[in-house]
């Protein structure tokens, strides 16, 4: 077997035609930078989402600065983040000026847990020496945090709540998808993310209407009404014209690949049966299926055994941020996060796309079982 982690050239040739007619309608307007496509798309990206905004930018990380840049987070400023994570979601806060509070996951569902979320709020206040401000949630593996738990400590203390919903774009929690979820989300398009463009690119969803304006405004070097007129500290975040029209393309068939992504993952689930522990199935709560992670005690091995059959794994996240030379100080060590800590030497993620066939997928859960059955002994 030679199976491709994520499919990205089936997937161009489904949507070959539209989105090479996508592509030849830029070049032929020559409108590259906010052109009319970035406006369709925001337009779309809101009404899909169930939000009244949506506001393109260059990539994820500059989606989740913009949002802490317009809530005025700065120095002195505690934010709270899941150490399992990737860079992007902590170097943010460190980049305004403001300082990560590390908080631990859940080790079922992989996200942040909201009882040590609760803890380290009041641990913080009681310290005196930052303000709490904010809270980012990371939807690891596609699956949405337990936003009811989050939000009602965000009121306490509060907080303001920003989703990082980079990995579940299109999973929804309840009746709403994920971009309604918080006051703020923040997502990446990503090549590789469930929902990808062909370079960089991301966006920030709200109900509000003077934070869409705010992040409107720095996208664009803080902008004012006019091109030159500059209200305020920004950015160049900009989403280019050419990678709007391919989301635009692939948004269309989204939904399908929704729908696909849960079928290969019921089929994962079903091969697999008790085989092996598997990130938390919570009820009401349906997946983006980002990547399709297990845990396992004999992680190496079987990730070893599966690369001897062609087959490609993952590791998401090899180390927690806390324990990561950038982020040290400001974490309290090993042993501190035991969730964050213990899921990098067990989790491992298969294959998932929206174009694998059952075949394929077949052949994967019994090279799967069998190295299970090899590595356990």
């Amino acid at each position: 077997m030679n199976i491709p982690f994520i499919d990205l050239k089936s997937q161009y040739a489904a949507l070959k035609s539209d989105i090479d007619a996508r592509i030849a309608a830029v070049l032929a307007h020559g409108a590259y930078i906010m052109g009319p496509e970035v406006r369709e798309l925001e337009e779309q990206l809101a009404a899909f989402c169930g939000v009244k905004h949506a506001v393109t930018v260059s990539s994820g990380t500059d989606a989740l600065l913009v949002a802490l840049m317009a809530a005025g987070i700065g120095p002195g400023d505690a934010v709270y983040v899941p150490a399992l994570t990737f860079t992007a979601t902590a170097e943010v806060i460190l980049v305004t000026g403001a300082t990560p509070v590390f908080v631990d996951v859940d080790p079922k569902t992989c996200n942040i847990d909201p009882d040590d979320l609760g803890r380290r709020a009041a641990q913080i206040i009681k310290a005196g020496k930052l303000r709490p401000m904010a809270i980012i949630a990371v939807d690891l593996f596609g699956l949405p945090a337990d936003y009811a738990a989050i939000n009602s400590v965000a009121d306490f203390y509060g907080l303001m709540v920003i989703d990082d919903g980079a990995q579940a774009f299109g999973a929804t929690l309840g009746n709403k998808r994920v971009g309604a979820l918080a006051a703020v989300t923040a997502t990446s398009f990503f090549p590789a993310k469930p929902l990808g463009c062909y370079g960089d690119g991301g966006a920030i969803f709200t109900d509000d209407d003077d934070q869409a304006a705010l992040f409107k405004s720095i996208r664009v070097h803080g902008s004012g009404a006019t091109k030159y007129e500059v209200d305020r500290v920004g950015l160049n975040a900009r989403m280019d014209t050419i990678q709007a029209a391919v989301l635009l393309a692939k948004l269309s068939v989204f939904e399908k690949e929704l729908v696909a992504r849960e079928a290969l993952a019921t089929l994962y689930d079903n091969r697999l049966g008790d085989k092996i522990e598997r990130q938390a199935r919570i009820p009401g709560t349906t997946s983006a299926w980002a990547q399709y992670t297990v845990m396992t005690d004999h992680r190496d091995a079987l990730a070893a055994h599966l690369k001897e059959q062609g087959i490609p794994t993952a590791i998401y996240y090899p180390s927690p941020m806390h324990l990561q030379t950038a982020y040290r100080k400001y974490g309290d060590g090993e042993g501190s996060l035991p969730g964050c800590e213990h899921l990098p030497h067990r989790v491992l993620s298969f294959p998932m796309h929206p174009y694998m066939d059952d075949e394929t997928a077949n052949g994967i859960c019994d090279a799967v079982l069998r190295g299970l059955e090899m590595v356990s002994g």
